[in-house]
């Protein structure tokens, strides 16, 4: 068995098989390693929890490396709409599609349905190999680039791409530090049914404690949830009956779409701001959760991790055509300096809406309420912001 590869693909989530679809073609040896076994079928019945905002420079790369069109035959959900107000007053903002030119602002899919369709066109691929479940055990570097141990055996990889998720083990096992502060909110996740449709609107209310989000579904009267607010008030929360929670929800959405009628099962997890000091180190990436996380109100999380997987593939594809050693760090350093600003950027951005939402104090309701309005009434303004949101184009 051929133990020795280019690059070496650590974690197979959305993210990593991005990165993978996106160098399948070129004549480069891929592992992609995954401590959970990954499976080739996918049961498209009940919806999962978990469910992606995607935006339209996602879709992009998608269509670019031919998975959209699966994503599509499978289910995705568009949405028109985005309708966002203040419970602490009567500040509101809307954006419409149709007013960009545009058939939808982004769309909901489930995680499953990407991974699927991504899985799916690096199986017809020879040079793609997936390991998993395989269990890593230790990193190490070599004049040759880098040694994998893991239960079975070892592998040798020239590049090795950290794609592993907010607790990457390849950042740990590279000693990267890494700058970490609590949101001090959790995220309820949840599916749910609404006495009313969504209208293809994704819906967020801001709270005292934190902002509650509809997310439209296939079906017209589906939504994925996701609600963050405080530890204590999420632990409640989630410990109530269904029927006290269906209460509880459509009391802190102001019954925008009636009553809830129906609640699938419920999570929740703690939220963490996490940003690595570096990205690269020679013969070493990190993408996604792994380099960097944020609070999910504005749904960016996963597409500024799609980014970066397309950033470092088109680094990695330009020191290929000028014939350098892509894995140096002077070339992998590029793809940190390209995608670090946006990233921190995001980052600040979550972290100062958190805070101007979360504040009790009445002057900054009211300019935060003022600002709302003012915005909503400026139709170049929202078009500026939504365009951003959608991915920049």
């Amino acid at each position: 068995m051929n133990n020795t590869y280019d690059i070496a693909i650590i974690g197979a989530g959305m993210v990593g098989l991005s990165f993978a679809n996106c160098l399948a073609d070129l004549d480069l040896s891929i592992a992609i390693i995954d401590s959970r076994p990954i499976s080739d079928d996918i049961q498209l019945v009940d919806y999962p929890m978990r469910v992606s905002a995607i935006s339209k420079r996602s879709q992009k790369l998608f269509e670019k490396i031919a998975c959209w069109q699966t994503m599509g035959e499978l289910r995705v959900s568009p949405y028109r709409r985005m309708q966002v107000w203040d419970s602490e007053g009567n500040g509101e903002i809307k954006f419409d599609s149709a007013d960009i030119g545009e058939p939808a602002l982004g769309h909901i899919i489930e995680n499953d349905v990407i991974l699927y369709a991504l899985q799916k066109r690096l199986r017809s691929f020879d040079n793609i190999h997936f390991k998993a479940p395989e269990t890593l055990t230790a990193l190490k570097k070599n004049n040759d680039g880098i040694t994998l141990q893991t239960e079975s055996g070892t592998l040798q990889a020239t590049l090795v791409v950290g794609a592993d998720g907010a607790n990457s083990w390849v950042r740990q096992q590279c000693h990267i530090q890494l700058k970490q502060r609590a949101y001090e909110h959790k995220a309820i996740v949840a599916t749910v049914v609404t006495e009313k449709p969504h209208q293809l609107t994704a819906w967020q209310r801001f709270l005292p404690t934190g902002p509650l989000a509809f997310l439209p579904l296939q079906d017209k009267h589906q939504c994925s949830i996701v609600w963050s607010c405080t530890p204590d008030k999420a632990d409640y929360l989630v410990s109530l009956e269904e029927d006290s929670f269906k209460q509880a929800l459509a009391h802190a959405f102001d019954h925008r779409l009636g009553n809830i009628e129906q609640t699938g099962r419920r999570v929740s997890f703690p939220l963490f701001m996490r940003h690595a000091k570096t990205y690269t180190q020679p013969n070493i990436a990190l993408i996604g959760d792994a380099a960097h996380t944020i609070h999910p109100l504005a749904g960016q999380g996963v597409n500024l991790g799609i980014a970066d997987a397309y950033e470092l593939s088109r680094v990695i594809k330009t020191a290929l055509a000028k014939q350098q050693n892509y894995a140096k760090h002077i070339i992998l350093r590029r793809y940190e300096r390209a995608r670090k600003g946006e990233n921190k950027l995001m980052i600040a951005a979550m972290s100062g809406f958190k805070q101007l939402f979360g504040s009790e104090l009445a002057p900054v309701k009211m300019l935060r309420n003022m600002g709302l309005n003012v915005t909503n009434s400026c139709s170049p303004l929202k078009n500026i912001i939504i365009k951003q949101a959608m991915g920049g184009d």
